[in-house]
């Protein structure tokens, strides 16, 4: 990574923070929407591998200097896009610099992207002294993204509608000790394909709206492990199919003891979940023995962010 340039600041405080990826512990699709979204329930959980954003504020303008060469700085950066509502919402007349370092895949069902924007709002509230309160936060949040609103706040949650409605679960005791591996095969999968896609799987796209209340149920439980039958993703019908690659891995993985493993998001991310962080440490390692080291691969607890 190059040396990133040092904006002309108004003043000198920086504000830093952490921006975290997420798992889907479910995804179901109840049915489309006559306004062509689809209506959600999907069960949240906060991963601790983060992205760093910096912010500073400017004279004019909303600047971005990144990483990750692949993500531009302009309109198609949710960054950028969350920014510019911000200080239109809040009526600030001065710019931002934001400094990001990428650690998040692209592309992978993780939601790295709205994470970012989701900090960026949280970050520049901090920045100018918190001039919006929350539920202006999270109507920004709605109107750029349907993963954006669960990462204004940190805790697991069961998010409704498009994603916009969060109901924070708190801690998840059946999920304690629990460890986390990450695979991304390298490519990603657009979300709108996945979504359209759906139209031929009817199963998968009139799910029951009960199973996210009775996965929480379960999960609040400590005395019981994870329930594979509760964990669930609608979006694996159409893209199993398409990429058989990533059954392969489910299968390989579950035959090597994960608890369970599936698509997070739309995916291409594949995620298993083991008894213990040292177990997905190992986990990791007999995956690249079998595949090789072509996949970006994350080992790590289940844990939120702090």
């Amino acid at each position: 990574v190059g040396a990133f340039f040092c904006p002309d600041t108004i003043h000198p405080m920086k504000i830093e923070r952490q921006s975290p990826c997420k798992i889907n512990l479910l995804l179901n699709v109840i049915r489309r929407r006559d306004d062509g979204f689809h209506e959600l329930e999907t069960l949240l959980h906060p991963v601790a591998l983060c992205d760093d954003l910096e912010f500073m504020a400017t004279a004019a303008g909303i600047q971005i200097e990144c990483s990750h060469p692949g993500l531009k700085s302009d309109e198609s950066n949710l960054i950028f896009r969350a920014a510019r509502s911000f200080l239109e919402t809040a009526e600030i007349d001065s710019g931002v610099y934001v400094r990001h370092e990428k650690r998040i895949p692209l592309a992978g069902g993780l939601a790295g992207g709205s994470a970012n924007a989701a900090h960026t709002l949280r970050g520049l509230n901090e920045l100018f002294d918190h001039p919006l309160n929350d539920r202006q936060l999270h109507e920004i949040a709605a109107a750029h993204g349907s993963d954006i609103n669960f990462f204004l706040q940190d805790s697991p949650a069961l998010a409704t509608g498009r994603g916009e409605n969060i109901v924070p679960c708190g801690p998840l005791p059946a999920l304690a000790g629990k460890g986390l591996l990450l695979i991304h095969p390298g490519f990603g999968i657009p979300t709108p394909w996945t979504f359209r896609e759906l139209a031929d799987y009817p199963d998968a796209l009139t799910g029951d709206a009960a199973k996210g209340e009775a996965l929480v149920k379960h999960l609040q439980q400590a005395d019981l492990q994870p329930e594979p039958n509760l964990l669930y993703n609608s979006l694996e019908a159409p893209v199993l199919p398409k990429y058989p690659l990533l059954r392969i891995f489910q299968e390989f993985l579950t035959a090597r003891g994960a608890i369970v493993a599936m698509m997070s998001g739309s995916g291409s991310t594949t995620y298993a979940l083991t008894d213990s962080p040292a177990s997905a440490a190992a986990l990791k390692d007999e995956f690249v023995g079998r595949f090789g080291p072509g996949c970006w691969l994350h080992a790590l607890p289940l844990s939120s962010p702090q």
